[in-house]
Order: structure tokens, then C-alpha cells, then sequence
């Protein structure tokens, strides 16, 4: 809930948005409703060593909050938005799995995934600043969670352990990711072998969700990137009010290099 995600918010434009959206830094992500995943590790995250391209596959790649805008990830009205309760029984996480949260924010998600892994299983919580993470640590410190491991993401590498996550989720995140390729090659190699990446974005097909079409995306988009770098499309989920779930495994096949 990386370009957060992982892991942050909106960018300022026009066309239908949803109301008060926090302020919106460049490159980068956390999870929340237009957000982002890997990228820098620098406060507002618009500081790379690498620079970013403006658009991939013919998308062009969204902007995203800075911690500032945290309390936007945790606001009341994300239960009746987005529906988390519904999104995290169709996850069906099991006792003792590794599951992966993508530009994780300040654990929106991940408290949640926490609690259907239990103490035997564990939560990676990847994001790219550093502050997001202190506000993750601060909440997970509150609730008394001992299983939630976070972890510092860059642009490039969400962090994530190889061939380790029984699920990687992805909310909000993705199209916001400032080195999609490279990520998307990562993930690949965080997956276990019957693993899951799940992505979780706005429906880019309907006019009737008010979000800003550039945190928005098609099926069609999503499988356009993820198929061709060795994912294969194993389930859709469409019972979300504003959003499309995405199911994926590792392809057999390795894809190949260029």
C-alpha cells in the first residue's frame, strides 16, 4: 500500500483526481492511491544516481509523494476507496509465508499481511526513504509486531530476498516505478518458485474512477510489461470498487537479455 510502493503518492495535473492529494516530488514511490515503488534512497525521493526515463511502453511514468504527504496512506475513507479487507482475503496469505510488500510506505499493508503470515511467517517491507520507514517502525512498534522486516529500496532494487517471497504486493505502486525494467527483473529473482506478484492498480479502462489517468493502468498496459520480461498471468481479481488485481508467476522461460 515502490516506485511506493515503495512506495509512494500523486502527481499534479489535470483531468479527474481524487481529492487532496499530498504533494507529489519526482521519480520515485510509495504505496497509496496513485504512488510509487523503488527508487532513490533520499528523502522527497527525486535523487538518483541514475536518470530515470520518462516513459516505458508508451506509458508515461507517474511522479510521486514525499513522506510529507504520509497521513494520506492511512486515511479513513482508503477502506471505502479501495477496499483492503476484501483485496487481502483474495491474497489468502498463509501461516509461516514470506510475503513482500512493495513500496510499503508506513504499513498500510503490511501490519495486515503481518497478521495473516503470524509469528511463524514473516513481512518485507520495502520502500525507498528512509522517513517512511520510520513512520513503518513507529506503527509496527505500536502494535506490538515482531515480524516485519523492513528494508531500504533503491530505484533499482527493491531489496528483496532471491527466491524468497511466497508473495510480492504491489499497491498503487508500479506504474510509478522510475526503473521499471530493472525492477521488474528483480522481482522476478525475489520470487519463490510458486510465488506470486500481485499488482494493484487503478482501472485505467474506466473514466468513472477520479483518478489522474497517469496513476491509472489498463490490463492490457500491465500485461504489455510484465509478459515479455517473464511473467505469466495466473489470475485477475475484478471485485475491487476502483481497482484491477493481478496475479503473476515466473514465466518457465527466462527471458532473454535486450
Amino acid at each position: 500500500m515502490l516506485r511506493a510502493l515503495v512506495v509512494s503518492v500523486v502527481a499534479i495535473a489535470a483531468s479527474p483526481c481524487r481529492p487532496a492529494e499530498p504533494e507529489s516530488s519526482g521519480p520515485a514511490g510509495t504505496e497509496s492511491p496513485g504512488t510509487a515503488a523503488p527508487g532513490p534512497a533520499a528523502p522527497a525521493r527525486d535523487v538518483d544516481a541514475a536518470p530515470s526515463p520518462a516513459s516505458f511502453e508508451g506509458r508515461t511514468i507517474a511522479a510521486t509523494m514525499s513522506h510529507s504527504g504520509a497521513e494520506w496512506l492511512t486515511r479513513p475513507e482508503r477502506e471505502q476507496e479501495e477496499d483492503p479487507a476484501t483485496l487481502h482475503r483474495e491474497l489468502a496469505l498463509q501461516p509461516g509465508q514470506v510475503a513482500c510488500d512493495l513500496g510499503a510506505g508506513n504499513g498500510y499493508h503490511s501490519l495486515r499481511m503481518a497478521a495473516a503470515v503470524g509469528p511463524r511467517g514473516r513481512v518485507v517491507a520495502s520502500d525507498l526513504q528512509p522517513e517512511m520507514l520510520a513512520l513503518l517502525r513507529e506503527r509496527v512498534a505500536a502494535a506490538g509486531v515482531t515480524n516485519i522486516e523492513p528494508v531500504l529500496a533503491t530505484q533499482q532494487d527493491p531489496g528483496l530476498p532471491r527466491g524468497g517471497c511466497d508473495v510480492i504486493l504491489v499497491v498503487d505502486v508500479y506504474h510509478e516505478l522510475a526503473q521499471p525494467e530493472a525492477v521488474l527483473a528483480a522481482l522476478r529473482e525475489a520470487l519463490a518458485p510458486r510465488g506470486r506478484l500481485v499488482l494493484v492498480e487503478f482501472r485505467g479502462e474506466d473514466d468513472g474512477v477520479p483518478i489522474k489517468p497517469e496513476h491509472k493502468m489498463t490490463k492490457a498496459q500491465i500485461r504489455r510489461e510484465l509478459e515479455p520480461r517473464g511473467f505469466v498471468l495466473v489470475r485477475e481479481f475484478d471485485g475491487l470498487p476502483w481497482q484491477h488485481v493481478m496475479m503473476f508467476g515466473r514465466a518457465a522461460k527466462r527471458p532473454s537479455p535486450g
